[in-house]
């Protein structure tokens, strides 16, 4: 078996929020004033994941707090393998809730290309907006991705029961101003959220997409239309989508001629990596060399890099298998 921690590698779903380590939100937190459990991943169930994610929201309030952690996270990820990455970041909310509109974002770029410079990971920003909260606040986050080149998508994200139609003209509006779509879908909810992330969200990936099994024609349709499955197995595990590894729709999707990548999601909460994503894949799936090539691969195509950095990652991909174990 090759080392996976070589195998070069695309990171399509993973929410910056969520990569920051216990150590840096302890140091972060004590700097503002804010107490942070000593025990800061795992939990038992939705509440607790919520919990966190308030909590590490409450302790990013500086500049030098969302540029430390888009720092950390390039470190992070080019110490796994990762070669290109898309991070999501939740800006507007960020922004409205410090009074600096502008000023996470901003830092977090920042952080990112001090990041890039060090360790020659390249990276790009979808920001987030949660289905929950008003379409005023989306419009602010299509007002940032317009504004800053490196942000290459938004999407809409959280509970999918909340429905993505009061937030058309947005999308409409992404759409024609050339900024790409992503939507969570298909996680928590089956086919319809599935449809209307294709439909009135006008996605270019699925944001988890899991449950399109649900429905065997929205099968067809998903393949028909080439639309990428951002999967993360541990995260679907630890928040209760699929009992376990060995359930995991994952070599399904891939069997009904599905594009499957496989992602984080949410790593420093459930102590995961994308390396050890790709092992989990394959000890548990029998995945080959040659299988977990395809799936970086698929990655690789699935992604908004530019042209040049896909024919790079993909020479090194066959570099990668043909070096051997």
């Amino acid at each position: 078996m090759r080392d996976l921690t070589l195998l070069p590698k695309a990171h399509l779903h993973v929410h910056l929020e969520s990569t920051v380590s216990a150590s840096t939100l302890r140091e972060i937190g004590d700097a503002n004033g804010v107490t942070v459990p000593a025990e800061t991943t795992g939990f038992a169930g939705f509440r607790q994941f919520a919990d966190h994610n308030a909590l590490v929201r409450d302790c990013l309030r500086r500049p030098e707090d969302f540029a430390r952690v888009a720092r950390e996270f390039c470190h992070a990820e080019a110490a796994h393998g990762t070669r290109y990455a898309e991070v999501t970041f939740t800006a507007a909310a960020h922004g409205e809730r410090l009074g600096h509109p502008e000023m996470p974002l901003e830092a977090v770029l920042d952080g990112l290309a001090r990041g890039q410079a060090e360790t020659g990971l390249e990276c790009r920003v979808l920001l987030d907006h949660s289905r929950r909260r008003s379409v005023e606040r989306a419009w602010s986050t299509l007002r940032l991705a317009t504004r800053y080149e490196q942000v290459i998508a938004i999407g809409m994200a959280g509970e999918e029961s909340y429905p993505l139609a009061p937030f058309a003209d947005v999308v409409d509006a992404a759409h024609d101003a050339g900024v790409h779509l992503v939507h969570h879908a298909g996680e928590a909810r089956g086919a319809e959220s599935i449809r209307e992330a294709i439909t009135t969200g006008r996605t270019r990936r699925l944001g988890h997409g899991i449950r399109v099994l649900d429905d065997p024609g929205l099968v067809a349709e998903v393949r028909d239309l080439g639309l990428p499955l951002e999967v993360c197995p541990s995260s679907n595990i630890a928040l209760g989508f699929t009992a376990s590894a060995a359930e995991h729709p994952l070599p399904r999707l891939r069997d009904a001629g599905l594009r499957v990548t496989v992602n984080t999601d949410v790593p420093a909460v459930i102590d995961t990596t994308l390396t050890r994503e790709y092992e989990l894949v394959r000890d548990t799936f029998g995945y080959t060399d040659h299988d977990l090539a395809d799936l970086a691969r698929t990655a690789i195509d699935a992604s908004f890099a530019p042209e040049d950095t896909k024919r790079r990652l993909h020479r090194e991909t066959d570099e990668w298998l043909a070096a051997g174990p």
